[in-house]
């Protein structure tokens, strides 16, 4: 009877776990929709950083997004699968991600958590004060692959909860590479490292054949999630000090105080074992 009552806390206890991290996320994802509807920046502003960004990876050599997409749009196939990763490989697979992580890894599931919190609020600063056209809008030889050729990501983003004007940093590469790292570190299943590994990899591809970002806009938002990561990690050790440092501090105060006992001696005697105190 006590472990029923048992396990039935535990399940009411995970329950609710659960239900609290659910209420966050949600909110989080509303908090970063809405943030980022309103925070579109100035249009000729937009144009101007993009220009300058597409100048400066054409001085480095890394202006690749036309050549690219033209190797993707000239197969129905590449393009379709293009689309799908940066449709169905974002929200779905990050929330099926947490979900999995807050129940069987919740110290993974924090850290991923946290990491995104802290580089989404870093985005938000990106997106206000820095506002970016994407490639697609300043250069005529790069389509919208996504707009022309599916609806579903009309469903996952209404239009008018998207910035048009939020393309640096690339918070998709960005958080995607966040949860490859949180699957990285929770599993030895060599399949599912695998993936973390691969699919991070293959975002990354696809936001910039889909128009979607410049290279730099991917490089910008992996280091942006990087740092998110970081804070949640320096977060995480600052709270265990603490949690550490409350423990002593109870363990000196619930010491029983009195006469101390004396030593326990011992010796052999024919082969036995004699305890007495001195």
């Amino acid at each position: 009877m006590a472990a029923e009552d048992h396990a039935t806390g535990n399940r009411v206890q995970l329950g609710g776990t659960f239900l609290r991290e659910a209420v966050i996320i949600a909110s989080g994802v509303l908090v970063y929709f809405g943030v980022r509807g309103i925070t579109k920046g100035d249009r000729a502003e937009a144009y101007a950083n993009a220009r300058h960004v597409a100048g400066f990876e054409h001085h480095v050599g890394i202006d690749i997004e036309h050549q690219l997409q033209h190797a993707v749009v000239s197969s129905d196939t590449w393009a379709t699968i293009a689309n799908w990763i940066y449709i169905y490989g974002h929200w779905p697979v990050i929330i099926t991600a947490l979900i999995l992580l807050q129940r069987y890894r919740p110290d993974r599931y924090w850290l991923l958590r946290t990491a995104m919190f802290i580089s989404g609020l870093v985005g938000f600063a990106f997106f206000m004060f820095t506002p970016m056209a994407p490639p697609r809008f300043v250069d005529p030889s790069i389509v919208d692959t996504v707009t022309m050729r599916s609806e579903g990501y009309r469903v996952l983003q209404p239009p008018q909860l998207a910035n048009l004007y939020a393309s640096m940093p690339s918070l998709h590469a960005g958080w995607n590479m966040l949860v490859g790292i949180a699957v990285f570190g929770a599993t030895k299943r060599r399949f599912l490292r695998a993936w973390a590994v691969v699919f991070p990899v293959l975002m990354a591809w696809a936001v910039v054949v889909t128009g979607n970002h410049y290279v730099i806009d991917v490089v910008v938002g992996e280091m942006v999630a990087l740092s998110g990561y970081f804070g949640a990690y320096v977060i995480r050790a600052r709270r265990t000090a603490i949690v550490k440092q409350h423990e002593l501090q109870h363990r000196v105060r619930d010491r029983p105080s009195g006469r101390k006992q004396p030593p326990v001696r011992s010796w052999s005697l024919r082969g036995r074992r004699i305890r007495r105190r001195s």
